[in-house]
């Protein structure tokens, strides 16, 4: 289907690939099995409140440390010319940590979020990278539809295994499991398996972009804390780009709010959990022909307009669940979801693409994922807080309209015409070892 709708060359399919190998890990294990697990399994002597905490505490930390590091590991890749390099890294670490949680007996609480950790850091770390590659596999007229073919394979490939997991964590005697925990144990095995496999075309086939001429990694470490201190005067001198990073933050962190409180806020509502996993599976398969139909609207109209409508859609669905009372209707918003999730995250990432220089895309990247890591602290506090207060969970989710619309008024102000011309102007970096024998 998705050579139907878009015939990218061979080598921006192997990159598109690679959101299909690693959205299994967001789909079973982040917004899955492991925090269900945790509390029933290796957290289980914990009172219920603290193995929350303590969950919550591990995402704060993989987040704060994408943060911090998330910059200055794109200007290293961009000075080595080691994007593709660093993501098979961060992949590595990633597979092997989720394939560990298969061994890991009940009760070792500590040692499942260490692990749990480990593959957040190589999720996050991988998708710095893997976003960076865009330029590298694409022309900027494909940016639209190459990043929506990525996105929409990523919600086919995990809500394909989840499918198949959830089955398996149903009737785990059909699967020769002895009992439901050891079918979550191997749902965690075969995500780490699927993620590996999976990232092997992009591993094979995506070209690995040239680096900037450093002859050793000291140098290159030097190099690229000075292309980090140019690359902040420089964002401050490419308005349009600024602009849309600070609309970016607000309205990203109303999507990942809703996409990471969705089950929290079903299960305050009375809802079953096995009902909310067959809304989780409703959202993926939604979004995998959703996603292609807003690359082609992105690439027709411009990604702006195509955001603005999905932010909008969004807008519909916080008033819309101020109004739910039955299962039936959670169903209906976690469709509308999947219409527009993907699409704002991939047009996001395509828009971003004509915004930079040639040259920095790692780094810059790095501060696109950072924004988006950083935003992701906002929405659940104001969440949280408004619950509180309020003592009715309905109404919990309606600060997030605060950022949608900030997110959609700064967005609204971003000249993209303006902003591609400014940074196809900025001189590329400079080659050769100017920084390589310092320090």
């Amino acid at each position: 289907m998705p050579s139907v709708l878009f015939r990218p060359p061979s080598k921006a399919l192997a990159w598109a690939l690679y959101d299909w190998a690693n959205s299994a890990f967001a789909t079973v294990v982040i917004a899955g099995f492991f925090p269900v697990f945790f509390t029933q399994f290796w957290a289980q002597d914990l009172p219920d409140a603290q193995s929350t905490q303590w969950l919550g505490y591990t995402s704060s930390a993989a987040s704060l440390i994408l943060v911090l590091t998330a910059p200055v590991l794109g200007a290293l890749a961009d000075q080595l010319g080691a994007k593709k390099r660093f993501l098979l890294g961060f992949t590595l670490l990633g597979v092997l940590a989720t394939a560990a949680l298969y061994w890991l007996g009940a009760g070792h609480w500590q040692a499942a979020l260490l692990l749990y950790l480990a593959g957040l850091l190589g999720f996050f770390g991988g998708n710095i990278f893997n976003d960076a590659l865009i330029t590298d596999v694409a022309a900027p007229a494909q940016y639209e539809r190459a990043s929506s073919l990525a996105y929409a394979l990523g919600y086919l490939g995990g809500g394909v295994l989840f499918a198949v997991n959830v089955a398996m964590v149903l009737s785990p005697g059909t699967f020769g499991f002895a009992d439901e925990g050891e079918a979550v144990r191997a749902a965690f095995l075969g995500v780490a398996l699927w993620w590996a496999v999976f990232a092997l075309p992009l591993a094979l086939v995506v070209p690995e972009s040239r680096g900037l001429g450093r002859r050793s990694l000291r140098g290159a470490a030097v190099g690229a804390f000075h292309e980090l201190a140019r690359t902040f005067r420089q964002i401050r001198r490419l308005p349009n780009t600024f602009l849309f990073l600070l609309a970016y933050w607000f309205y990203i962190d109303g999507v990942d709010t809703i996409m990471f409180m969705a089950v929290k806020y079903g299960l305050d509502l009375g809802f079953e959990s096995s009902s909310l996993m067959v809304a989780l599976l409703i959202t993926q398969f939604v979004g995998f022909p959703a996603a292609l139909v807003f690359g082609r609207l992105g690439a027709r109209f411009g990604p702006k307009p195509a955001i603005l409508v999905a932010i909008g859609v969004y807008v519909l669905v916080v008033l819309a669940a101020t109004q739910m009372t039955r299962v039936e209707h959670f169903y209906a918003l976690a469709a509308t979801i999947g219409l527009v999730q993907g699409g704002i995250q991939a047009l996001s990432r395509a828009l971003f693409a004509g915004l930079i220089p040639a040259g920095q895309t790692a780094e810059l990247f790095g501060f696109y994922n950072m924004v988006g890591k950083f935003a992701a602290v906002l929405g659940p506090f104001l969440v949280g807080t408004t619950a509180a207060f309020a003592g009715d969970p309905r109404f919990s989710l309606l600060p997030i309209l605060l950022l949608f619309l900030l997110g959609a008024a700064l967005l609204w102000r971003v000249d993209v015409a303006g902003g591609r011309r400014d940074a196809a102007a900025v001189p590329p970096p400079p080659r050769g070892p100017l920084f390589a024998d310092q320090a």
